[in-house]
């Protein structure tokens, strides 16, 4: 194991510099994902757009935009677009300012992209709205905009702000305000 250790550490050097020639091109990747005004949300893996009045207080559910497997790179843009939608009731909901029409009465949507390094968030533990990342332990307050209680992490997951259409369906209202995924890309610019 020491060993395998000392030969790749000149990977750890030498990747993120081969990585960053180029430019911008790796941060844009992560600047937007294909969330759209409109979009409706759809569940993962089958694809099932989620009507508001389906989705019950303490329900949790993997979701994807819907026609996700209409893009020509559609696993890539999942990757960078996978949601966890939460129901909690309104009155453990914290309201974020600036976000405050973000939710839909008591439903959020958060990206399942850890902002520490990238794993997947997607345990949820009811009864204290806490989302942990499993690779290293950072937990996320869903009540409260995401924002992280424990962890390496340094900043919230990323919200989704969504509504509801004319049926009834949930809807994303735009695509994230901010970059998804680990907060190092915002350091190679």
């Amino acid at each position: 194991a020491v060993l395998s250790a000392v030969a790749l550490f000149p990977l750890t050097i030498a990747v993120p510099l081969i990585g960053s020639v180029g430019g911008d091109w790796k941060i844009s990747k992560f600047k937007h994902t294909v969330w759209r005004k409109g979009t409706r949300l759809a569940k993962d893996p089958s694809g099932d757009p989620i009507k508001a009045s389906d989705v019950t207080i303490g329900s949790v559910f993997h979701v994807i935009p819907d026609g996700l497997r209409d893009h020509e790179h559609w696993m890539e843009e999942k990757a960078k677009a996978v949601v966890l939608l939460v129901r909690l009731d309104e009155r453990d909901l914290k309201h974020v300012p600036g976000r405050e029409t973000w939710a839909y009465n008591g439903i959020v949507a958060y990206s399942k992209i850890c902002t520490h390094v990238g794993c997947p968030v997607a345990l949820y533990e009811q009864q204290t709205h806490h989302l942990l990342c499993p690779c290293h332990q950072s937990t996320f307050d869903v009540a409260d905009g995401a924002k992280v209680v424990f962890g390496p992490a340094n900043r919230p997951l990323p919200q989704l702000p969504i509504t509801v259409d004319d049926e009834g369906y949930l809807i994303a209202q735009d695509d994230f305000a901010e970059p998804i995924g680990p907060s190092y890309w915002e350091r190679l610019r």
